[in-house]
């Protein structure tokens, strides 16, 4: 990732100028930068010569910059989705500050101490000196930065969000990718019943491979040994994201829950099957694509309940055989 640099005063004093910069926040996890990269690209079109530096977490750097639109990440976090208590930011306020991180006060007021000239924003009535867009709980997430933007005169397309396809090669070229794991219990679909899909698959003649986090070896392992996998198809640990992303590029399909890396493969227009609850597909869905489907039976719940939502367990391994069964035969570039 490299800066933008400006021109105007290096052209009347021979000296180079800063740079203008332009700040979005989105501190958040892998499936919400993913979410958010159509209104990041639309952002670089708008500011071509600015600087587009990116609050987020380190380890999402490969992201950001496969993108295209960011030219510096700058790291920044915070447990359970909240707000980072403060940015690492130096040297004079950001031309531009955009929240794409949330729509109230805490995000709000992180980004107006750094004395932004113009801050992008939802209105919200505990910062009234914001002018901004109203907020839609129920809205799709990749449709709500989007209109965010429109609303300050910037043109966004939601459906700008493919990536490029990685420089490596996949460790599991046309496999099936389980991924039992999620954000949170409520999302997570029984193991038992991805060991069922995994043993149906491979009775099939289909390779099938298991993922997940660095805290997710326990379910990982349990769906293996449930499945009988052998240890080369066994990927647990939480791969680096460039494992990761070839992996998942170079699937025949990834059935995963509602998680970062179901939006890691609409992002490498790799076939999923999407296992929702308790947040509906409406807010957080594929693209309506024949190589996308999204498993929903509601109603919407708790997604941060210590327990599978009971929308999640109303879906059955057979769904999901059906599924995989009508995706489109290759359609993985």
């Amino acid at each position: 990732m490299s800066g933008r640099t400006g021109s105007a005063t290096e052209a009347r004093t021979g000296a180079p100028a800063p740079p203008a910069r332009l700040l979005v926040l989105r501190a958040l996890g892998l499936g919400d930068l993913l979410a958010g990269v159509p209104a990041l690209r639309a952002l670089r079109r708008a500011h071509p010569r600015h600087e587009l530096v990116l609050a987020a977490p380190a380890a999402l750097a490969p992201v950001a910059e496969a993108s295209g639109a960011v030219d510096r990440l700058l790291p920044a976090s915070a447990p359970s989705r909240a707000v980072p208590r403060t940015l690492d930011w130096t040297g004079p306020p950001p031309d531009v500050a955009v929240d794409l991180h949330g729509n109230g006060p805490p995000s709000h007021r992180l980004l107006q101490a750094l004395r932004p000239p113009r801050l992008l924003a939802f209105a919200h009535p505990g910062t009234p000196d914001i002018e901004g867009p109203v907020w839609y709980a129920g809205e799709h997430e990749r449709d709500r930065w989007c209109r965010l933007l429109r609303w300050y005169g910037i043109d966004a397309d939601p459906t700008d969000l493919l990536l490029p396809r990685p420089p490596t090669a996949s460790p599991a070229p046309g496999a099936v990718v389980l991924h039992p794991g999620a954000g949170s219990p409520a999302r997570c679909w029984p193991v038992e019943r991805y060991a069922a899909v995994a043993t149906a698959l491979r009775a099939r003649g289909r390779r099938v491979v298991v993922t997940g986090g660095a805290a997710e070896d326990d379910l990982v392992a349990r769906l293996a040994k449930r499945a009988s996998l052998p240890d080369t198809d066994v990927f647990a640990g939480g791969l680096p994201l460039a494992r990761l992303s070839a992996l998942v590029a170079g699937a025949r399909a990834v059935v995963s829950g509602d998680t970062g890396i179901a939006h890691l493969a609409v992002a490498h227009a790799t076939p999923t099957v999407t296992l929702f609850g308790p947040v509906p597909p409406s807010q957080w869905g594929p693209p309506a694509l024949p190589r996308h489907t999204a498993l929903w039976h509601g109603p919407p719940g708790d997604p941060h309940g210590d327990r599978p939502g009971p929308a999640l367990l109303r879906i059955t391994p057979d769904e999901v055989l059906h599924a995989l069964t009508r995706l489109p035969e290759g359609s993985t570039p």
